[in-house]
């Protein structure tokens, strides 16, 4: 590559991969320039993740292989931000209730369990121990739990709040000297490079760009000729406080189905989401959204029927077309490294894959095989509706 001469990387996307990778460039010493327009609709903002890729059922196995080292480096980064005197991340560690809500899933349980607890030996990470409880349990676990079959706490899990997260990262990469730029990246070409990025009136000369504009990443690749197999899918997500209730404690709900739903304290309960393909950039809370996902939580959880329902949120999650993340350079531009397409799982991956990425702009050997994440992949791992 291109190498060691490099004085100045731009980051154009300021949400988790973008804040990420500023922070590892302004840590490694690099002149970082991070713009982001705030974009209604990005999905960091949106988002509150989950953190336990071992409990998950994607069948995808580059997924797991981003996921182990992925996970393994958040309390590393925590432990980063707060020696930088930024105490909050944004990231806890909760515990997950798993339950079956009908026969059928209480009569594949024991495979499920056996299936985290292969991927616990394997050292998948955020699963400590993984305990079969009652029903009653569960319901101690989570006071607002209707009625289950079949019940399992699984220890380790965490959660994140992506737009803390994000902000943190944003903090820390400022505090490492990295510059903060607001407003629409337009990127230069000269011979074959990005030579420079625009932004307003302003022009930056720059050795290096990662473009990290999730579900807008293509329009801001448009002067390269080279676009991503990659497009909006919308969620909308409801909130709701539960004011008589401290929820700080409360561990993650799934129940092997399409919704999820988590906490932050003291009172807010987080359900969600939609997954709706073709959206396009719609951005607007509609009736149908907010019924499917109400339908399907009190359904679970009769004891959320008497909160106060706070806000929906709705993001737009950057979806490549067989649910794998694109993580490299694009072909013809060794300077333009792009990090999108993380679908469901930006809060589990980005903050790694923002680091990847700042590995790749310093002409750097990234710490993971990036092969099956390449931009220009032929190989399509499937799962395009999950």
């Amino acid at each position: 590559m291109w190498g060691v001469t490099m004085t100045t990387v731009a980051v154009v996307g300021g949400g988790i991969v973008g804040a990420s990778a500023a922070f590892h460039l302004a840590a490694a010493g690099v002149n970082a320039v991070l713009v982001d327009n705030a974009a209604i609709g990005r999905a960091t903002s949106a988002g509150a993740g989950i953190i336990s890729p071992g409990t998950s059922l994607r069948a995808l196995p580059p997924f797991y292989e981003l996921a182990k080292p992925a996970v393994s480096y958040y309390p590393e980064l925590v432990q980063r931000l707060d020696e930088l005197g930024i105490s909050t991340s944004g990231y806890e560690v909760c515990g997950k209730l798993i339950v079956a809500d009908t026969m059928d899933k209480a009569d594949a349980f024991p495979a499920l369990l056996a299936l985290i607890a292969d991927r616990k030996s394997a050292g998948m990470p955020n699963i400590d121990e993984i305990s079969e409880i009652s029903p009653a349990q569960a319901q101690d676990l989570l006071p607002t739990l209707g009625h289950v079959h079949a019940a399992a706490y699984i220890s380790g899990a965490a959660r994140v709040d992506g737009a803390v997260l994000r902000d943190a990262l944003t903090r820390g990469a400022e505090a490492m000297g990295a510059r903060v730029v607001i407003g629409n990246a337009k990127l230069e070409l000269d011979s074959g490079k990005v030579r420079a990025i625009s932004v307003g009136s302003e022009t930056i000369p720059i050795d290096a760009v990662i473009v990290a504009g999730g579900a807008w990443t293509n329009q801001m690749l448009v002067p390269t000729g080279f676009s991503l197999p990659l497009a909006p899918q919308k969620g909308q997500i409801v909130h709701i406080d539960l004011p008589d209730h401290d929820v700080s404690g409360w561990p993650i709900l799934d129940w092997s189905g399409p919704q999820y739903q988590l906490c932050f304290g003291p009172h807010r309960v987080v359900c969600g989401a939609t997954r709706e393909f073709n959206s396009g950039f719609d951005t607007r809370v509609t009736p149908a959204g907010v019924k499917e996902i109400l339908d399907e939580q009190l359904r679970l959880c009769p004891g959320l029927a008497h909160g106060t329902l706070f806000e929906v949120r709705v993001g737009l999650r950057p979806y490549s077309d067989d649910g794998v993340p694109f993580i490299g350079t694009i072909p013809g531009y060794d300077n333009v490294i792009v990090s999108t397409g993380h679908g469901p799982s930006g809060l589990q991956l980005g903050p790694y894959s923002g680091l990847l990425a700042a590995e790749l702009a310093q002409g750097l050997k990234p710490s993971e095989n990036l092969d099956n994440f390449r931009p220009d992949r032929s190989v399509n791992y499937g799962d395009t509706q999950a």
